[in-house]
């Protein structure tokens, strides 16, 4: 693969089968990630590249994780820890169709539906959101919108957003008592192939060997 290519890789969004969605990474039990205990799917992919991003590895459009539909929303609710699903990447909004479709399974099972977005609400909104916009937007409960810029960056563990130009925007009024994670909170999870992945707005989603 010569320089140009593997560029292009990176920018440029690759078909996806319908029915799945290409992911980065996934864990369970998550509290540093919205409301409660919730299970975390971070999409594969992003054009934005914002400096001071927290997780990089994401950026790129080539395929890391195919998985069904069907078999991530199972994964979700076999946990019955979770209480809910957050949507993270990557941008989530560039698979919204496919994430849509697994909201909508989620939340008729009782869950609650979060995500983040680069884009801002009111462009998600417009003519020129991504396929599906509209659609996944409509099975929210609540919507971190806006990119992370660098020199607006938040660090106290009050604050439920990393940068000041980034807005909550809570869907769902049962939710609203609820807003309480921490930006200043890291977790580690061990995965079963002695993996880990650490997460929270001051960390950063790695993958490495123990």
């Amino acid at each position: 693969m010569n320089n140009l290519t593997a560029k292009l890789s990176t920018t440029k969004p690759l078909e996806i089968p319908p029915g799945y969605l290409n992911i980065m990474g996934y864990i369970d039990e998550s509290e540093v990630n919205g409301p409660g205990c919730r299970a975390v799917v971070w999409v594969q992919g992003c054009k934005r590249g914002c400096s001071g991003c927290f997780n990089p590895d994401s950026w790129s459009f080539d395929i890391h994780q195919l998985i069904s539909i069907e078999e991530l929303a199972n994964k979700i609710l076999n946990n019955p820890r979770n209480t809910g699903v957050t949507f993270s990447g990557g941008e989530p909004f560039l698979q919204a169709s496919a994430l849509a479709e697994l909201a909508k399974i989620l939340k008729y099972r009782g869950l609650n539906v979060m995500s983040f977005s680069g884009f801002t609400l009111r462009e998600l909104q417009s003519k020129n959101a991504p396929v599906g916009a509209k659609e996944l937007l409509s099975h929210l409960d609540i919507l971190i919108d806006g990119p992370f810029v660098e020199t607006l960056a938040i660090h106290s563990p009050n604050s439920l957003v990393s940068s000041s130009n980034q807005r909550v925007r809570v869907f769902n009024p049962a939710l609203k008592n609820q807003l309480n994670w921490a930006s200043d909170r890291l977790e580690i999870h061990v995965l079963k192939d002695g993996s880990r992945i650490f997460t929270g707005y001051w960390g950063q989603l790695g993958l490495g060997e123990n």
